[in-house]
């Protein structure tokens, strides 16, 4: 049998049991329905990309299902999440028929994207209640940023390809903020949508410890069937050990996801009535994130899980108490078999990899000396400057592994600026939002909370890591779904200042 084939019933079984067993609680939270439709597409697309032996056939029988699944579907965030990772993001080029090189790379994400949020970007627009681009300052300053980086590319490319560059912008960052920041209304489309986040990493968290524990990664056979070449596909280790990496193609992307599915948790499992279901699913996304042995979410999780603590009830009381957990642990794993082992590969203490974190930071000092050479806009050439030079690794190549500085680096600090100040508005917006429900134990400010901690986690975790494979499609996504809350937020406060009778709608509405 062929490894493909085998990889796929190992693949088929594990999300089976992942589906199975968290039916009972996702109808806690949204139609049965719903919970139903979903799972189905997600095995029929995950069958067919393992039988269709091309990625254009894939490609086209893909784009019929979805064309149908879009119009039947009221939460097109839900289906972009739940589908998002269900393939490797390789790309495979469309040829320009003599016309030119050739036209553009297609990847699987990008399908999803031109099939399921481009529908819902024009439906959106003639909606009377949608918001319009450029009201709110993350807005602005994401179209500042785009424009920028595409008028920049001139700089080393031709203008067809500055034209190729811009239409992947469109696709692969305006579509999945703006969709989420405008499709999402009341508290159950955000349910829906962040449930489908959630079920989708679970699924990737049991594969993820699969590949960990049996030194196969299930997904790499898949690329080949499918008559695709993609250079992040490959075996890594650490202290001997397999980095899982599932679709994502490198184990910290795999790490950035459940980490975000980890924030996204720590507001749904409220909604789950059986506790037992709910340790569960909290320790099946635990052993996804320590599956691809990545620290940089590690770290990312723990400033999550701190900053949702920090903006609940009695906040000092349960910092103080994480951070004893935290410090008594360390002399338990110290003594427990196979502890050492987790302690050799923490971050900042442990013994393993210690000369990536030396790398970072020589990156850091030899970046922040190109930077000033190319102050305002930054650089196209970066990498051949002496300091860049001298970071080559043994593979050949300069990895930029801190998304900020690459984008200070190919675009300045007026680049940065936008980039940082698009974020930090978002942020802003959702706190100003949790400001209209004075009640911490209330249901949206919860959800502002779990939204607020994943955003500020995803910020954190990409200081460690550039922008690659599925990553920055999801901290777009993830800013729009803020925009999005502190509009739903800015909506219900104006609704409390006009009559009883309208708050009341509204209030049931969002509930």
């Amino acid at each position: 049998m062929p490894e493909h084939i085998r990889a796929l019933v190992v693949i088929l079984v594990l999300a089976g049991v992942v589906f199975a067993m968290a039916r009972r609680a996702a109808v806690d939270l949204i139609p049965q329905n719903d919970f139903t439709r979903r799972r189905n597409l997600w095995f029929v697309l995950t069958i067919l990309a393992f039988i269709s032996h091309s990625f254009w056939v894939y490609a086209a029988v893909t784009t019929v299902i979805l064309s149908v699944a879009q119009k039947r579907e009221h939460n097109p965030v839900s289906l972009f999440f739940i589908l998002m990772f269900l393939v490797p993001p390789a790309q495979a080029r469309i040829p320009g028929f003599g016309l030119m090189n050739y036209f553009f790379d297609l990847n699987y994400v990008r399908l999803l994207a031109l099939c399921v949020l481009l529908p819902a970007f024009f439906s959106l627009r003639r909606r009377a209640d949608t918001l319009g681009f450029g009201r709110t300052w993350p807005d602005k300053l994401l179209a500042a940023y785009l424009i920028m980086t595409s008028l920049l590319l001139l700089r080393e490319t031709t203008v067809t390809d500055t034209l190729r560059q811009t239409l992947y912008q469109f696709t692969d960052v305006f579509l999945p903020y703006y969709v989420a920041s405008r499709a999402l209304k009341n508290l159950s489309d955000f349910k829906d949508a962040l449930l489908a986040f959630v079920l989708a990493a679970m699924a990737m968290s049991l594969i993820g410890l699969f590949e960990f524990a049996r030194n196969w990664l299930l997904y790499s056979a898949l690329i080949n069937a499918l008559g695709m070449e993609w250079e992040m596909s490959s075996y890594l280790s650490r202290g001997g050990l397999l980095r899982a990496s599932v679709t994502t193609g490198q184990a910290i992307a795999l790490g950035l996801v459940i980490s975000t599915a980890i924030g996204f948790y720590l507001f749904l499992q409220e909604g789950v009535r059986s506790r037992l279901q709910q340790r569960l699913g909290a320790l099946l996304l635990a052993g996804g994130l320590f599956a691809p042995l990545s620290r940089g979410p590690w770290i990312g999780a723990a400033a999550m899980l701190m900053v949702y603590i920090a903006t609940g009830r009695s906040a000092v009381k349960r910092l103080m108490l994480l951070a004893l957990v935290g410090v008594l642990a360390l002399p338990v794993l110290a003594i427990v078999p196979g502890g050492q082992k987790v302690l050799d590969l923490l971050p900042f203490i442990g013994s393993v990899d210690v000369e990536n974190i030396t790398y970072r930071e020589r990156l850091l000092d030899n970046s922040m000396i190109v930077i000033q050479r190319n102050l305002w806009l930054g650089a196209f050439d970066y990498r051949n400057t002496p300091e860049m030079q001298s970071m080559i690794q043994g593979e050949g190549i300069i990895d930029i592994v801190n998304t900020y500085l690459g984008v200070a680096l190919s675009y300045g600090l007026i680049g940065l600026a936008a980039f940082v100040g698009f974020f930090a508005t978002a942020l802003y917006g959702i706190r100003k939002g949790m400001r209209a429900f004075p009640n911490k134990d209330d249901e949206m400010r919860r959800l502002g909370r779990a939204l607020f901690a994943t955003l500020a986690g995803i910020l954190v975790t990409i200081f460690t890591v550039s922008s690659i494979t599925v990553i920055p499609v999801v901290y777009w996504s993830v800013a729009g779904l803020g925009v999005a809350y502190a509009q739903m937020a800015r909506n219900l406060k104006r609704s409390k200042h006009t009559s009883p009778a309208v708050t009341a709608s509204a209030h049931l509405q969002l509930r």
